[in-house]
């Protein structure tokens, strides 16, 4: 979710007031994930690389983050959304913590959408605690470790592997967002900034998606027989 400061000043506002107006898009966006039929919705909130930001503005993205989970886990309760909370919460202090977990106990029984927020989240963190955490509970073995073992304690264990990954803001890179879990997903780039991402721009990245052939290391022929299809004859030169 890319963008929120210079959607700001763009407008000559302090750059919280444009996360302030990104939290309205989050509400937009899950809208259009359940109308669209999307059943994860992974937001990368902040970083493990965000603390290096100017300490005032720190401080409001938590506080934000506060009063979210206080007005906005009924309203996804009620709405049937299961919420979870990726990333390291030592970081944050027990009040955070606690209403990050009671959010996740309220919700955890709902099916409609599973909303995930990255927070104090990265990548290689991920990966790492993985690794730590399998290898305290598995020994090493002659025979080593498998993709399928390692990845149940990556923090998205939980949740198929993205689909779709969508970066707003025009930048062009993943930034340590879901490593692993990004090896084989679509990625999606757009020029306009997460306050300003609304319906049909999201339509437009379902739309980019749905034209793209996801192989998976197979040819098109493959996949097309795959699919119960007769596969297009080439057209042979004369």
């Amino acid at each position: 979710m890319d963008g929120n400061g210079r959607w700001a000043r763009k407008r000559l506002l302090p750059r919280v007031a444009g996360h302030r107006r990104g939290l309205e898009t989050v509400r937009s966006m899950i809208r259009s994930c359940i109308e669209a039929g999307v059943e994860f919705l992974t937001l990368f909130a902040f970083s493990s690389e965000n603390w290096r930001r100017p300490a005032e503005e720190v401080s409001f993205l938590l506080d934000l983050f506060i009063r979210a989970l206080e007005n906005e886990v009924v309203k996804l309760d009620d709405n049937g959304i299961r919420l979870r909370v990726l990333g390291d919460l030592g970081g944050f202090e027990p009040r955070l913590v606690s209403l990050i977990r009671a959010a996740e106990a309220r919700t955890e029984g709902n099916t409609r959408l599973t909303l995930s927020i990255a927070a104090n989240y990265g990548g290689r963190w991920d990966i790492l605690q993985a690794v730590n955490r399998m290898s305290a509970e598995h020994p090493p073995r002659p025979e080593g470790y498998s993709e399928e073992l390692l990845g149940g304690y990556l923090a998205l264990s939980f949740a198929p592997e993205p689909d779709l990954f969508i970066r707003t803001g025009g930048e062009q890179r993943v930034s340590n967002f879901c490593l692993w879990q990004l090896a084989y997903a679509e990625l999606y780039f757009t020029e306009i900034l997460w306050p300003d991402f609304d319906a049909q721009a999201f339509s437009l990245a379902l739309e980019s998606y749905a034209q793209r052939e996801r192989r998976f290391g197979r040819t098109s022929e493959q996949v097309t027989a795959q699919k119960g299809q007769t596969p297009p004859r080439a057209i042979e030169p004369e």
